[in-house]
């Protein structure tokens, strides 16, 4: 079957994941397709993944670092500029291939430009025990979808504190992720490799012996991923909403006031329960303060509107600036 190759000038995370979605799903099956792309700074969530318990949302909100949730299962990546992602969608021949199928040729690809890559595990690419690429798959009606990320220059300390949740504040269920050591393929390459050289020589090493056009999208493919970005992954519900039930505690220490502990109950990344804990002193029900975060999503923004609108006098010393200190934790 005959190669269409796709280049995504798109740095929209929200764009390109629906530019996936949309090719696998719309465009002619007469083809297999093969995609390069970049995300500028975003957290990808694993389609089974709970985000809360996946990424540091502090973190992200001091670096402006968004989330989208994927189609296909697997962990949470970071992606940036110096990282380059890749698409296989092609028939499944029935069932779904092994992840390494997709692995092997890209691992090849890369040692011919100079990197000693091998394939380890079922899902990642490796130079000496470290990973720079990530992979995972969608399979639907005798299509597969296989993506992976190359760590070429990439911020390794953004996505090392991007991916680190506080484990005592969120039990959660859900698929979580397996931390492992990584690395950026350019100091392994030939001196003066630039991405855009990366790119070209993995695009000419994969493809050299098969049948490949450049397809560019029309301004009607172009309509519907929008569409499809804008239901889909550009919303709450589908990058923290779709996440898995979880209990979320957070706590901390008030001068004056005493101990306050906050725990919820977040299901469909909204709060359904709250309670209140702590060796504080108090005036009156707490009832009307805990019940203030009902409904809200799970998120500093969603606390900021609960603490807002809560009534905080039924604690002894505590002030409102003082809760959502704690909260943002």
């Amino acid at each position: 079957m005959p190669w269409r190759y796709i280049q995504v000038d798109s740095i929209d995370p929200a764009f390109n994941l629906a530019l996936e979605e949309y090719v696998f799903e719309s465009l002619s099956q007469d083809y297999n397709y093969f995609i390069l792309w970049q995300n500028d700074c975003t957290v990808v969530i694993g389609r089974h993944q709970n985000t809360f318990s996946e990424v540091n949302e502090a973190f992200l909100r001091e670096k402006g670092i968004r989330v989208v949730r994927r189609l296909s299962g697997g962990g949470a990546v970071y992606h940036d500029l110096g990282n380059l992602n890749f698409t296989f969608i092609q028939d499944a021949a029935g069932k779904a291939p092994d992840l390494a199928l997709f692995c092997h040729p890209v691992a090849k690809a890369i040692r011919a430009l100079g990197a000693n890559a091998q394939v380890n595990g079922r899902n990642d690419i490796t130079v000496d025990g470290q990973k720079f690429s990530g992979n995972a798959q969608y399979v639907k009606n005798g299509r597969v979808m296989h993506h992976g990320t190359l760590l070429f220059d990439s911020k390794l300390e953004n996505a090392s504190n991007a991916l680190r949740p506080d484990i005592e504040k969120i039990k959660a269920k859900g698929v979580a992720s397996v931390r492992s050591r990584i690395t950026n393929l350019k100091p392994l390459l030939p001196p003066g490799t630039t991405l855009e050289n990366f790119r070209e020589a993995l695009l000419k090493a994969l493809f050299e012996k098969e049948q490949m056009e450049v397809y560019s999208l029309t301004d009607g493919d172009i309509a519907a991923i929008t569409a499809l970005k804008e239901s889909r992954y550009d919303t709450w519900a589908w990058n923290w909403g779709a996440s898995p039930a979880c209990d979320m505690t957070l706590s901390g220490r008030v001068e004056g006031c005493g101990r306050i502990e906050l725990r919820f109950r977040v299901e469909k990344g909204r709060i359904a329960e709250a309670a209140l804990f702590g060796d504080f002193f108090s005036s009156g029900d707490l009832t009307a303060l805990t019940d203030s975060f009902l409904g809200q999503p799970a998120t500093a923004e969603g606390f900021q509107t609960a603490t807002e609108k809560a009534d905080v006098s039924c604690i002894v010393g505590l002030t409102k600036e003082a809760l959502l200190d704690i909260l943002s934790k």
